[in-house]
């Protein structure tokens, strides 16, 4: 397998480089191919700028699968935006000092660091993730606690972003978090191009559970998919939990299962995650009165929509749509 068909140069965007080791796990080098390093035609442009590295000129992967050559060396990690780790099913094994090297480098020059499933095992034995907050897969939740004390290990959730170091759980878990990254670089309405693209949810919050144990039912469960399309077109309404589970017939705690079992979220997260991408889309297309934003997302007041936005997105509402409107670079770009 070649890197010449993986390298995507996107003029003006950030660059993504993935280290890859030995053993490291395909699926996860997918998915940042996926989200980071394909063209985009549908959008007018790549989003970034995208290459792979290693520290060996050949590199075998999990299980001797395949072997991959041609891609660059470990220098190119010195000059990546975002730095994507190696993970590996044998993460007891300690990395190559190079590979540590590399990432400490990044870390200290203000790269994003990004570990996907058990890259948190790679970026805390590098050293980087002492009193930081990161997730882990559940399955080695334990194992992770133990040999690395300092970090502020966040058992159980999809996905933790720290700012400049951001960890998924699992390995889907690697499409949210890239999915995330997205959004939080280019906005909503660009991360739901993605996701379209991917057939893939374009938004799970990082807060939601990993895995959901769940006995077999007497009967089986019923979808929660036609009350989600009903709402969806409603978010403008003042909903309720109550109007949820009126709708679908059944009683609140009812519901309430229903969502833990199959999103792994309340109806009132999920209700006001809805709005709130909603609200994003808005202002993204256009919306500059923000009044009107939180009426037609169903938030309310400014002063809701301005709370959650910073809460969420880290930005205020001014602050997004001076970055994802369509006065933004990306606009510009698709109006020549």
């Amino acid at each position: 397998m070649s890197q010449d068909s993986l390298h995507v140069a996107a003029s003006g965007s950030s660059r993504v480089v993935v280290i890859v080791d030995e053993n490291s796990n395909p699926f996860e080098l997918g998915c940042a191919t996926e989200v980071f390093g394909l063209r985009r035609p549908e959008i007018g442009q790549d989003l970034y700028e995208f290459r792979l590295c290693s520290p060996e000129p050949r590199t075998l992967m999990r299980d001797g699968f395949f072997t991959l050559t041609g891609v660059a060396g470990l220098e190119a990690a010195d000059s990546a935006d975002t730095l994507i780790v190696p993970n590996r099913p044998d993460v007891e094994v300690p990395r190559r000092p190079a590979v540590l090297d590399a990432i400490r480098r990044a870390h200290a020059r203000g790269a994003r660091l990004v570990g996907f499933c058990s890259g948190a095992f790679t970026l805390a034995e590098a050293g980087v993730l002492d009193g930081r907050r990161a997730t882990a897969h559940w399955q080695w939740a334990e194992s992770f606690r133990a040999r690395f004390p300092a970090v502020r290990l966040e058992e159980g959730v999809l996905f933790v972003d720290d700012g400049d170091i951001l960890t998924a759980a699992g390995s889907a878990a690697a499409l949210d978090l890239g999915l995330h990254i997205v959004r939080r670089d280019h906005g909503a309405e660009i991360a739901n191009s993605v996701s379209r693209r991917l057939v893939f949810a374009a938004h799970r919050d990082g807060g939601q559970r990993q895995f959901i144990e769940r006995p077999v039912p007497d009967i089986p469960d019923e979808s929660i998919a036609p009350i989600l399309a009903w709402a969806q077109e409603r978010l403008d309404s003042p909903l309720s939990v109550s109007d949820l589970a009126t709708r679908a017939s059944v009683s609140p705690a009812t519901l309430h299962r229903r969502f833990r079992a199959q999103l792994g979220t309340t109806p009132l997260a999920w209700l006001t995650g809805e709005r709130l991408a909603l609200a994003c889309r808005l202002i993204e297309q256009g919306e500059s009165r923000f009044e009107i934003v939180a009426r037609r997302s169903g938030l309310g007041t400014t002063a809701n929509l301005r709370a959650l936005m910073r809460r969420e997105t880290g930005l205020a509402p001014s602050e997004y749509r001076s970055r994802f409107g369509q006065h933004g670079a990306w606009a510009e770009s698709t109006q020549e």
